[in-house]
């Protein structure tokens, strides 16, 4: 890996590209899904690794178009799915004869796609100014719907719960205020909002709408929601064997990954010896280790994007899966 990148080659970089394929370890005959296809790195890794068949999966239409180019390229061995990962067993769970499609490995990239973040027609970013959109399906309720419909209440909810904003409150505030004298309609119009209210950025230091427009891209895209119900799809999904590989960029959805993977693994009811042996359901996952693979330092040097992520890898049992994603996440609601 070159000692450094330009920004535009870093955004489009897979992170940890090699440790997640070396965790699924794609086999001659395999079928592995990328619920996440994005620019197609994954996929493409997994595809030249071995000769096996992929299925990806991927909810922006964008990115379905430009992995048609792929298709010839690997003659037959990868198809191409539009959709919501949460809905993968509809989408590819199944053979043309009706009975399910067992996979030997699922992979997950989480987060936005860093064509998405390029692209300023998408809304995605602060960098550039354009619409205030940040739909990564490019179909239903825009982030300008929200900041102009709802009441500082629950502008402050999202803020907090989504983007763990300390200001979330004063923000939601700026917000309404400003909305009441011209419609907030771009994100240069935002980002120019919250910075109003914010102390200077410091060295070192993200900048102060980084928190506000995350928050209200996990909210638009239903982005918690879709990771727990995408893994209880993949528990579903797997063969026994199989292994799970989730990539995560930040602390909500690295917490929901291993809060999933300690309950499936049995690691919440393991008993000690200030606590009996409890019944409980057989773990549907073994924890292939407790903490999870960071990028290395050349990694996070030649790209600054990897230096939050974490990759976490469960390989699947042969117990039953759980009934649904309410029962796997009832407790944490």
């Amino acid at each position: 890996m070159p000692a450094a990148l330009s920004q535009q080659e870093a955004l489009h970089l897979p992170v940890l590209l090699r440790e997640t394929v070396s965790a699924l370890a794609p086999a001659d005959g395999g079928l592995y899904l990328d619920a996440t296809f994005g620019n197609g790195g994954y996929s493409e890794a997994i595809l030249n690794a071995a000769a096996c068949s992929l299925i990806a999966i991927d909810r922006d239409p964008d990115a379905i178009a430009r992995g048609a180019a792929m298709l010839d390229r690997f003659d037959g061995r990868l198809q191409l799915a539009e959709g919501c990962f949460s809905d993968m067993r509809q989408l590819a769970g199944q053979h043309q004869d009706g009975s399910a499609r067992q996979f030997d490995g699922i992979a997950f990239d989480l987060g936005v796609c860093s064509t998405q973040l390029d692209q300023p027609e998408r809304g995605f970013s602060f960098r550039f100014d354009g619409p205030l959109d940040m739909r990564m399906s490019q179909s239903g309720e825009t982030a300008a719907d929200v900041v102009m419909q709802l009441d500082e209440t629950a502008l402050a909810r999202i803020l907090w719960e989504y983007g763990e904003e300390r200001a979330s409150r004063r923000i939601a505030r700026a917000i309404v205020r400003a909305r009441s004298a011209a419609p907030i309609e771009t994100t240069g119009q935002l980002a120019a909002i919250i910075h109003a209210v914010m102390p200077p950025r410091r060295p070192g230091q993200i900048d102060p709408a980084t928190r506000s427009f995350q928050a209200l891209r996990i909210h638009i895209n239903r982005e918690l929601g879709e990771v727990e119900d995408g893994l209880a799809a993949a528990e579903a999904m797997l063969r026994p064997g199989g292994i799970l590989a989730v990539v995560s960029f930040h602390s909500l959805e690295d917490r929901i990954v291993k809060r999933f993977l300690t309950d499936r693994s049995g690691g919440a009811g393991r008993p000690s010896r200030h606590r009996p042996e409890m019944d409980g359901p057989a773990p549907t996952f073994e924890r292939i280790r407790r903490k999870p693979i960071l990028p290395d330092d050349a990694e996070q040097a030649a790209n600054p994007r990897a230096r939050s992520a974490k990759l976490r890898v469960g390989r699947r049992t042969d117990a039953p899966p759980a009934t649904g994603a309410a029962a796997l996440f009832q407790e944490a609601r």
